[in-house]
């Protein structure tokens, strides 16, 4: 198999990153269905209703403006159609997390919701990063050129690091430890696997923008990486909190 992967079926080349993109939102949907059944949800159907549109809304306008600020000079020489399809995953789960706050602030609703929603997204987030490395060089989620033994060919004939399966692996792994502590006995608060999920994500993208060819700073980060910060100061106290209870528990050893 060649990177990028383009399939021909019936004469037509098939775009695998748009199918599995469709495909990532399908198979997430249906496992937060899927999850929401097995579960006790104390939020109505309603409320979930509207909290699930206050996320799309908002997903669907902060990708966009943030992949627009990953480059602008570039973006402003194309069209509207390739502007308003062009659009990142962190601004999408950023935006829809303002989007979910906005909605419950709306309706009234005080409970946590994020919870249910965690395994889906790192989900739909996998399928979907296997279609960006399929995608090679097409899609902007490959990394600087390497001679790390990570290092592939994603269709210029530069070996590069693959940061989408970077962020497959890391996100397998992450799946993995919020299942687990699902079904452990230890006591969480509602909506705090939501935010290890956050911060974890967040965390790691802030990091792999460094091997990434980005053509534009601000501050000397490229705007993910601003967004990234952001996501971290909203949930610093979450993030104090566990420094905490692991200094409490390196003591206790």
């Amino acid at each position: 198999m060649t990177i990028p992967f383009e399939p021909i079926v019936f004469d037509i080349k098939l775009n695998i990153h748009l199918i599995l993109e469709y495909l990532a939102f399908f198979v997430g949907f249906r496992y937060y269905v899927f999850l929401r059944k097995r579960s006790t949800d104390v939020i109505s159907s309603n409320n979930r209703l509207s909290i699930i549109i206050g996320a799309v809304f908002g997903a669907l306008f902060l990708s966009r403006v943030i992949a627009f600020f990953e480059n602008p000079v570039a973006h402003l020489q194309e069209d509207w159609l390739y502007n308003l399809n062009n659009k990142t995953i962190i601004g999408g789960l950023f935006g829809g997390l303002l989007g979910v706050e906005l909605a419950k602030k709306i309706i009234g609703e005080k409970h946590s919701s994020g919870d249910l929603f965690t395994l889906p997204i790192i989900l739909g987030i996998i399928i979907g990063r296997i279609g960006c490395f399929l995608s090679g060089i097409k899609e902007f989620t490959y990394g600087k050129e390497t001679s790390f033994f990570t290092g592939m060919d994603l269709g210029d004939g530069i070996t590069r690091h693959p940061i989408a399966l970077y962020e497959v692996v890391f996100l397998i792994i992450l799946f993995i430890i919020i299942r687990s502590l699902q079904k452990s006995n230890r006591t969480f608060k509602n909506g705090d696997l939501f935010k290890l999920f956050m911060v974890a994500y967040f965390t790691l993208r802030f990091c792999i923008e460094f091997i990434k060819p980005n053509s534009f700073y601000t501050l000397c980060l490229s705007s993910i990486q601003l967004l990234c910060l952001i996501c971290l100061v909203y949930y610093h106290k979450f993030i104090l909190r566990g420094i905490t209870y692991v200094r409490k528990k390196l003591h206790l050893l």
